[in-house]
């Protein structure tokens, strides 16, 4: 099915760089090779003339937002985006992948697609792999993307296993779906994970994709991480088809994919930079909100032709700036793209000429150069006292939806990582478990487990619930323990109280002190058992709910395997107990499900489609929540980790056996 001719005419020595043609229905493309983005069938401030000029041969158009407005029908009567846009070359349209990423507080992913809501009419929108396609046969593409699940790139295995799995399923519904003569591009998923970059990139391969691309970067990881993991991908993508990194784009993001081998790049950073105010030139990235460039009579950059630089002073582009004037956002950005144009045909150039390894050498330091000519020297601002950011193995940090949480160093793993944890606290376990219902009813104390503790967030979102119902109507008494092995993350969280609002709270501080908190009324009571939680829970009361809430298996496998399990069935099983916990991997549930419990779907959260609530035999019987019934019985019969990795080889078959036979199947 390749229809692009990709030639590959120089490989340059000490680097995977190299340049390549290929050639789509539009115009030949020489790589490496930059898209501006055109997410509206517009790049925003700059226009097509200009990007005639400079001589991009492709730009990149959005599905999602194109189907949204002005729809499908507007490009079926026209006759797609080529004759609406009035461009003549060639367009990539992205599936809407990283769109559905945007929204996880709108979005409900299914294995069918994605469900969200319309920002421009509000209805409910479904997106599917073929949906998708039919979107982009009618904008007329010369290259078309595969819908895929995309996640943050510092995202646990457990989301991590599970995105890049229904991105490959996607691919393939994609690729039936194709629709000729437009090339078809796979995306190759898996995080930071090298084992999964590899196991995508190594699967999608079987495939006749025109090209593949390495997507889900640029989304929360290190430059290093980030250079890491597209030489993870590179490394077993196919040599005879373009590679394409989606979405990330500052000059040195580019050199340093070019020397990973990658051929295309798209990013909205020239174009959004340079309304904020900031150029990139020969002498480094400028900011024209400085005051420094009032006066200042120096071309943009001396080394660059653009209208900006060969026309206008700095002083007159900095007055453009601080008056938000519409011309200094499009002079500004046409020397981005300028200069984006040039880098890329100065990287050919070189690799055409063997000489790309000392040209990478040098411009990985120039390309990181800030105002040579105007070098900040002293902060602009006092600073304020250092905040505490570090407590032991933990650090405080901000996660890409905007909130800030605490990572465990050693590991790398975020707590919180996709979801804000006030809202998923509050969703997850404290809806999910009725309990306010619950505290409105008489009875003896209701005994909740904490099983997790970290910064707090379920702990507090239970005695907020508390709080807020006692204050209404008389209130059962609560019994809440709280299982953690190290209290730092928790001290941390609590010397920085202007970001993590929900611990200005008397609660946090006693337990810390004393161990235990009550509150005015004595109502409820809060303690905590530090240490080990498997040599802990049984100097705890028989608890009527669990939020299980430790890390993933990843970071902390006891607390997931399957003796774990059975000693916490062990201790409840007399008992009418239920258990809510984050993951929806299928080999907890089926874990769970040997151990005895009674397994049911819990609600979606973030990018998660599902969560797990487990029952005791005896809780089951209420029939509150929806049981795992055949279908995952028959999905978990054809998944290759139908065994989880604590069960012994010789106790396989026991295990399957256990699964099967269980009475909630039967």
């Amino acid at each position: 099915m390749a229809n692009l001719d990709f030639k590959i005419e120089a490989k340059a020595s000490g680097s995977s760089a190299r340049a390549a043609t290929f050639r789509t229905s539009h115009n030949e493309v020489q790589t490496p090779v930059f898209m501006p983005v055109g997410t509206h069938a517009t790049v925003r401030g700059v226009p097509f003339s200009t990007l005639e000029d400079l001589e991009f041969p492709v730009l990149l158009a959005n599905t999602y937002h194109l189907m949204l407005r002005p729809g499908p029908e507007v490009f079926d009567r026209i006759g797609g985006l080529h004759k609406f846009a009035d461009w003549g070359r060639s367009f990539l349209t992205d599936s809407g992948g990283f769109q559905i990423f945007s929204l996880p507080n709108s979005v409900s992913i299914t294995e069918d697609g994605a469900r969200f809501r319309s920002y421009v009419k509000g209805e409910i929108v479904e997106l599917t792999p073929e949906r998708s396609m039919e979107m982009q046969r009618c904008l007329g593409s010369d290259i078309a993307m595969v819908l895929d699940h995309c996640i943050p790139s510092d995202s646990d295995r457990e989301l991590a296993q599970a995105a890049m799995d229904r991105t490959h399923r996607w691919a393939l519904r994609s690729l039936e779906a194709r629709h000729k003569p437009q090339g078809v591009f796979a995306i190759a998923q898996g995080a930071c994970f090298p084992d999964l970059r590899k196991e995508s990139a190594s699967y999608l391969s079987q495939f006749p994709f025109d090209g593949f691309a390495i997507g889900g970067l640029g989304l929360g990881e290190s430059k290093d991480k980030r250079s890491e993991t597209i030489a993870n991908s590179t490394d077993y993508l196919p040599e005879d088809k373009p590679r394409y990194l989606m979405g990330v784009g500052t000059p040195i993001d580019i050199l340093e994919g070019v020397h990973r081998g990658v051929d295309m790049f798209d990013c909205i950073l020239p174009t959004a930079l340079a309304q904020q105010g900031v150029a990139f030139t020969s002498r480094g990235k400028i900011d024209f909100k400085r005051g420094v460039h009032r006066f200042s009579e120096m071309a943009l950059d001396p080394k660059c032709s653009c209208v900006a630089c060969s026309r206008y002073s700095r002083a007159y582009l900095h007055h453009l700036v601080k008056a938000k004037e519409g011309l200094g956002w499009n002079l500004l950005s046409t020397h981005n793209l300028t200069f984006y144009r040039n880098l890329m045909r100065e990287m050919r150039k070189q690799i055409l000429q063997g000489t790309f390894e000392d040209f990478y050498q040098v411009q990985r330091e120039e390309l990181q150069w800030i105002d040579l000519d105007n070098p900040i020297t002293k902060p602009t601002v006092r600073r304020r006292k250092q905040k505490v950011t570090t407590l032991g193995e933990y650090r405080v940090k901000e996660v890409w939806t905007g909130h800030h949480s605490v990572e465990h160093v050693p590991s790398g793993e975020t707590m919180h990582a996709t979801n804000q944890p006030d809202e998923e606290a509050q969703l997850l376990y404290i809806d999910q478990s009725k309990l306010e219902l619950l505290l409105q009813q008489e009875g003896k104390p209701l005994v909740i487990w904490d099983v997790g503790l970290g910064p707090a967030h379920n702990a507090m979102a239970t005695i907020r619930c508390y709080e807020e119902t006692a204050e209404k109507s008389p209130c059962r008494n609560v019994q809440l323990v709280s299982f953690e092995s190290d209290m730092d993350s928790l001290r941390l969280a609590m010397k920085n109280p202007g970001i993590f609002h929900h611990l200005r709270h008397s609660g946090p501080s006693s337990l810390i002190k004393t161990g235990s908190w009550s509150s005015k009324d004595g109502g409820l009571r809060w303690e905590i058992h530090e240490g080990d939680f498997l040599n802990e829970f049984k100097n705890a009361p028989v608890p009527d709910i669990i939020f299980y809430d430790p890390f993933s298996y990843k970071t902390n496998d006891r607390l997931w395997n399957l003796e774990c399990f059975q000693q916490i069935m062990d201790y409840c099983s007399s008992h009418e107990t239920e258990l809510f916990t984050y993951t929806n991997s299928t080999a907890i549930r089926a874990t769970l499900l040997a151990a005895g419990f009674y397994v049911a779907m819990g609600s979606a959260t973030g990018l998660k489609t599902e969560t797990t609530i487990a029952m005791t035999p005896k809780a089951s019987k209420s029939e509150k929540f929806d049981l795992l019934g055949d279908k995952w019985l028959q999905r978990w019969e054809r998944s290759h980790r139908k065994v989880p990795e604590c069960v012994e080889t010789k106790d396989h078959l026991n295990f399957e056996n256990q699964i099967r036979n269980h009475a909630q199947f039967q």
